[in-house]
């Protein structure tokens, strides 16, 4: 260890005396942006602006001419997409292989179209990376791997097509169209090839039975990709043709295979700003640099690091009380008059009178207590920081740097949206205060919060910490996000510096439906019933409906609600609708009628057929609101338990409704003030309309958008029948 320090020691004498020539100040005048893309040295665009030589990697190119502009490494042609220096790493895009077949599934199929995308990387500072890209292969049935600079044989994996009614959980297994393996470290060259079972290639017959050529594809893909943004993707990752995707480097000073090698020569020495540090390379040879703890910057330029003055990052390092910053630190004390923790709100209290003998005793133990407060200090310091390192863990891992490269397509497409702090959300809900519960439902529990410009919102936060409730929570925000709809609850924002994410949507004052139709919350009298005329539930069903049916044929892709009930559509102000809870929403690829997935739902409102085969289409969701339209028109509960003896009937209100219509006595069910204010036509086509929707099989059903323009008619007739129902 002292021979260790000696020598650090005489590399940065020697680096304090090195020619300036030698110390690789930023080099004035150069091109630091192309595009949105950053350039950080010791990258550079031209001749005289990055280290090394030009065939090292750190040279790049910027096409000006080109709309956006594109930014390459020279000598290689790979597209740049993002340079990282904390993290050594650098996004490129990548050209994915496709091979194409004459009759995709016959055993004599040929490839009529082939391109294998390779990507060289050898004598540059970039390696694959291990950790962040995987080999992915797509179609049916496919074989796919890709081999070295020297030809050998490096990973690869084999895809088919299970039969959807034999569907396993998960995504890209291998037998669902999609596999994936991982990728060594030192991987410098990429040379991928396309195969298949069953079929011909270039001449050849390979002995596969013809059973792998069950629902194949007429062109299969391979390519290395970020693993993080596939998984992001999901199963919305649908794209055919020529196509480019992301792939993760690494990248280090490679002109010395270690730190202590690189200290040995400080002429060459990368890491050049006061504040850095050297760092093995996790992947291949080489070193990288950092700046040390509470210093931030460009550690491979003098003066690069620089200190963060923690005093004014409040939302990231709490002082409440005097606040003083310090070369890679800061000190939080309580004002004069008081003591306490001042790391903590109202942790500084006004200090006691003391008599002489105390402030006798409390002089001579002023050394001691100097001595654990700067250990606490030290100790909060260090807790702080790791506090700091989970939350952007965390912001990484639920796709925080992903949704940021996102927000400005969709703030110039006018969609607003906002990444909160925790700090933000905490404050706004009062620390998730009992007192601000607005309800809990089956993905957590949603909370009132008013933000710092006055605004009322509603926050969701999860009740249950895994990597399913995360993935829902990652769907729910995608799906809203998209959706801009009158009759739709608003999608704000949301906050990715927690373990599970929160989504922060518009506050909607007035309740939920159930509770304006069956008591119990919404309508300030807490046991109150059927407080709606019969004009505002028909508007109310009008307007649900209209939002579904937006969902299911304006929204790209469509939008299965998966969970329509009462108690998910809400009223605002005005007592209009807005239909709300995503959290079991499905999106539906568009080339298919219905989405293979587990029941999921609620008693009462369930669609038999989906009930008995799995399969989830936009009719499932005609069934449950046929269902709420129920609720509304006659003031019954979609399901009643068998020991509620309060109730007239036990049992579903769907199959309630159907055995009254076979009866003729679906008037006598429909809640009085309904009856004598609609009318005696509008209920009968009322009646008509909601057997069909109730209908056992779905292809019997109408379509969404359908039943919305039908409810508008049917509303229009009431209100034109009855003077009293005019105003709705």
């Amino acid at each position: 260890m002292e021979v260790y320090a000696v020598l650090r020691l005489l590399v940065w004498l020697a680096l304090s005396v090195v020619p300036r020539a030698a110390s690789q100040q930023l080099p004035p005048g150069c091109q630091r942006q192309c595009g949105n893309v950053t350039v950080p040295f010791p990258f550079g665009i031209g001749a005289g602006c990055h280290r090394g030589a030009a065939e090292g990697g750190f040279r790049l190119q910027c096409d000006d001419t080109r709309r956006p502009p594109r930014l390459t490494v020279a000598g290689y042609g790979h597209e740049v997409a993002a340079i990282s220096l904390p993290a050594a790493e650098a996004t490129v895009l990548l050209n994915a292989s496709r091979a194409c077949y004459d009759r995709p599934g016959d055993v004599d199929g040929r490839i009529v179209s082939l391109r294998e995308q390779p990507m060289v990387l050898n004598g540059s500072a970039f390696l694959f990376s291990s950790m962040k890209s995987k080999f992915v292969a797509i179609g049916c049935p496919g074989l796919a791997y890709f081999v070295d600079g020297g030809g050998y044989y490096v990973t690869g994996c084999m895809s088919v097509c299970r039969p959807s009614e034999r569907a396993l959980p998960g995504s890209c297994r291998g037998d669902d169209g999609c596999c994936q393996s991982n990728i060594p470290l030192g991987l410098d060259s990429y040379s991928p090839y396309l195969g298949s079972f069953g079929r011909h290639r270039r001449g050849r017959r390979h002995g596969e039975e013809a059973t792998f050529l069950d629902n194949s594809t007429a062109c299969s893909y391979a390519f290395m990709v970020d693993a993080w943004w596939f998984w992001f993707a999901g199963s919305h990752f649908n794209r055919t043709g020529d196509f480019a995707v992301p792939v993760v480097l690494d990248w280090a000073i490679r002109d010395a295979p270690s730190c202590a090698a690189a200290w040995a020569d400080p002429a060459t020495y990368a890491c050049r700003s006061a504040h850095s540090v050297c760092l093995e390379s996790s992947n291949g040879p080489g070193y990288v640099c950092n700046c040390t703890q509470g210093y931030e910057g460009n550690p491979y330029v003098m003066n690069g690091c620089s200190d963060i003055d923690e005093c004014e990052l409040r939302d990231e390092f709490q002082c409440y009380g005097v606040c003083v910053n310090t070369p890679g630190s800061f000190i939080c004390t309580c004002p004069r008059g008081s003591s306490g923790n001042a790391t903590v709100e109202h942790g500084c209290r006004p200090d006691n009178k003391f008599t002489s003998a105390l402030k006798a005793v409390t002089g001579a133990s002023v050394g001691v207590l100097l001595l654990l407060v700067s250990c606490f200090s030290v100790h909060l310091g260090l807790q702080k920081r790791r506090m700091l390192r989970a939350k952007q863990r965390f912001f990484e891992q639920n796709g925080g740097l992903l949704l940021q490269q996102q927000l400005g397509t969709l703030a110039s497409s006018g969609v607003a949206f906002k990444i909160f702090s925790e700090g933000e959300i905490n404050r706004a809900t009062d620390g998730f205060a009992e007192a601000r519960v607005l309800g809990c439902g089956g993905h957590g529990v949603v909370y009132k919060g008013v933000l710092a410009d006055g605004s009322a919102v509603a926050v969701k936060k999860s009740r249950v910490v895994d990597a399913k409730q995360i993935r829902e929570f990652a769907r729910e925000m995608l799906i809203l996000s998209q959706i801009n709809h009158r009759n739709v609850v608003k999608l704000l924002g949301c906050c990715l510096e927690v373990e599970v994410p929160m989504l922060v949507y518009e506050y909607v004052p007035n309740g939920s439906l159930h509770g304006h139709i069956h008591g119990g919350g919404g309508s300030g009298d807490g046991e109150s019933k059927l407080l709606l005329p019969p004009g505002a539930r028909l508007r109310i069903a009008a307007e649900s409906a209209d939002a579904l049916a937006y969902m299911h044929s304006s929204a790209s892709p469509p939008i299965l609600h998966r969970d329509v009930k009462s108690a998910n559509i809400l009223l605002d102000g005005d007592l209009a609708a807005k239909v709300s809870d995503f959290g079991a929403s499905r999106l539906a690829p568009a080339d298919e009628a219905a989405v293979a997935t587990l029941v999921q739902g609620t008693l009462g409102y369930l669609d038999p057929e989906y009930l008995l085969t799995c399969q989830l289409t936009s009719k499932s969701d005609v069934y449950s609101f046929a269902v709420v339209v129920l609720e509304l028109l006659t003031g019954r509960k979609a399901f009643t338990p068998v020991e509620d003896e309060e109730e007239e009937e036990d049992g579903s209100l769907a199959f309630f409704f159907i055995t009254a219509v076979q009866a003729g006595r679906h008037r006598e069910i429909m809640d009085e003030q309904v009856r004598k204010e609609v009318g005696v036509e509008a209920l009968d086509k009322a009646a008509e309309l909601l057997m069909q929707c109730l209908s056992m099989a779905s292809e019997d059903r109408p379509t969404m958008k359908e039943v919305a323009d039908k409810l508008q008619r049917l509303r229009s007739h009431a209100c034109s029948s009855s003077a009293a129902n005019a105003d709705y």
